[in-house]
């Protein structure tokens, strides 16, 4: 969702601060898409890519960026180990200042940069998440998935003391050394609570911002399921406790 329109010249008085890590599983038709919108912000000082072993064809056209952009890092994973693990390999390689997560489907709009940076710029934040539940724009699909989302978080305020509203999110940015100095372990989607447990402990100061999200459906690709929430109750305790 293309966001210019509403916040013209939103990015032009940012200096390039940001690394974006963009983990990435068969995304062969959205890919290409996600690169150029966030090499198009001025925020983004590098994009690091994890190919976490692909087999339709994505590698083949990562392969080709960083002759087209410097800015450009891709690796690879030989097998497939999941989202955590892929994080974990491009937040180690991140050197900017502040570092982002950036999906490689169309769900999150990388023209929001600023919004997750304006706290941390202005010398407030060392952590910022996004919130789909803030009054951002938003598509309309599976209301158990956001009754789940909403469960999910509130246990994880429970044991975290926070008051987040969508701990779930995938726009979270860190202040490099924070989240490099964290020992993270989960390979998939438990990756979410878990730097969130993490994050909480350290006492730094976080911040909440509203996001737009156009979110997917199955059949166009999404690949978080039921398992995976079970799997984020699991995390929740783990890591708390």
């Amino acid at each position: 969702m293309r966001t210019n329109s509403r916040h013209p010249g939103c990015n032009d008085d940012i200096e390039p601060c940001l690394t974006v890590v963009m983990p990435v599983f068969n995304e062969r038709d959205t890919v290409d898409q996600v690169i150029e919108r966030v090499l198009e912000q001025r925020p983004t000082r590098e994009l690091v890519i994890v190919d976490d072993c692909s087999t339709d064809g994505t590698p083949e056209r990562l392969a080709l960026w960083p002759a087209k952009d410097a800015r450009v890092r891709v690796f690879h994973h030989e097998e497939n180990q999941g989202k955590g693990a892929a994080l974990r390999t491009a937040i180690s390689k991140a050197t900017s200042p502040w570092v982002i997560i950036q999906d490689a489907d169309l769900e999150y709009d990388p023209e929001e940069y600023h919004l997750l940076l304006g706290p941390a710029l202005a010398g407030r934040a060392d952590v910022v998440f996004g919130t789909r539940f803030g009054g951002g724009v938003h598509r309309v699909l599976y209301y158990w998935h956001s009754v789940g989302n909403r469960v999910l978080t509130a246990m994880s305020n429970m044991f975290t003391d926070l008051c987040l509203t969508d701990m779930e999110v995938c726009y979270k940015l860190f202040r490099r050394e924070v989240i490099q100095g964290i020992r993270l372990e989960e390979n998939r989607f438990g990756f979410e609570p878990e730097v969130t447990a993490k994050v909480a402990k350290l006492g730094v100061r976080i911040y909440e911002v509203p996001i737009s999200y156009n979110g997917r459906t199955y059949a166009e690709g999404k690949k978080i399921g039921w398992k995976d929430g079970f799997s984020a109750i699991r995390c929740i305790l783990k890591y708390s406790l």
